[in-house]
């Protein structure tokens, strides 16, 4: 409109156009017998309007910001001299982790990946981001396995893991987008029920293919037998899918949890 079109009033509505007819920022002509268009008669007077009420100095500058798909808040204040213009997050990216030193590019540059432990490490910028060809990524489902990690290096003897946190939630699909672009297989760790195997397979297997597999520990029996729960069998069982698992090692570890009727928490393996 600011360019000289007309937009039909049926199109426009709400308060803040009524204000602008109010103010004779808008202004409608009419066109036939109850077609009423509006246009604005001065392009002085809606510059000012849009500078004074919401500091936007460049109308066309602010559409094609708030219109990009990354945008910072930096940018929201430089376009409106508001950050909170449009919602943006600005803490995207997921949390790695490791118990011995694995290396990567970010931005071009070899990097070591080495937080102490009870620490971690933060990848913002995903996108540049490349681990080694020879590391396998492990996926951990729950929050403490994922912290206490080195307490289970024995458990991945045959590979070189680079450990990556599906919490907080809110990064999920940071880390499955890079999951995506990468070529490393896929590790996923997570709790030995049909929660868990869900997870894997509708979160990360129907994107990844034959990239990923489902942790199976040699003494899921054991384990299961020993410490494995009722309750989560029988609360399971009613919504889970048997057609859609096609691993050997999740149709046994299926059987197992049917056998003795019941699920496993990973974090026993902490202890």
């Amino acid at each position: 409109m600011s360019k000289g079109e007309k937009i039909p009033a049926s199109k426009l509505k709400g308060p803040l156009v009524a204000e602008l007819l109010m103010e004779g920022i808008l202004a409608d002509i009419r066109s036939g017998r109850t077609r009423s268009l509006l246009y604005v008669p001065k392009v002085e007077s809606l510059n000012a309007f849009l500078s004074n009420r919401f500091s936007i100095t460049d109308l066309e500058y602010y559409i094609n910001k708030l219109s990009q798909d990354i945008i910072t808040r930096a940018d929201l204040i430089e376009a409106a001299a508001n950050s909170k213009a449009k919602k943006v997050r600005t803490f995207t990216g997921f949390l790695v982790n490791c118990y011995e030193p694995v290396t990567a590019i970010l931005n071009g540059e070899t990097i070591k990946v080495n937080p102490p432990t009870r620490t971690f490490q933060f990848i913002n910028d995903t996108k540049h981001f490349i681990p080694h060809s020879g590391l396998t990524i492990v996926g951990v489902e729950n929050s403490e396995s994922f912290t206490r990690i080195e307490k289970q290096k024995h458990l991945f003897k045959n590979i070189h893991p680079l450990f990556v946190c599906r919490y907080p939630l809110n990064q999920s699909k940071d880390l499955l987008k890079w999951l995506k672009a990468i070529n490393n297989p896929y590790l996923h760790f997570g709790d030995f029920d049909f929660a868990g195997i869900g997870i894997y397979v509708n979160e990360y297997k129907r994107y990844l293919g034959s990239r990923s597999t489902f942790f199976v520990p040699d003494n899921i029996e054991l384990l299961i037998k020993t410490w494995g729960n009722r309750k989560l069998y029988d609360n399971q069982k009613i919504n889970f899918d048997l057609k859609v698992v096609a691993e050997p090692k999740i149709t046994a570890l299926i059987d197992l949890i049917h056998t003795h009727k019941k699920g496993l928490e990973q974090e026993i393996l902490i202890k």
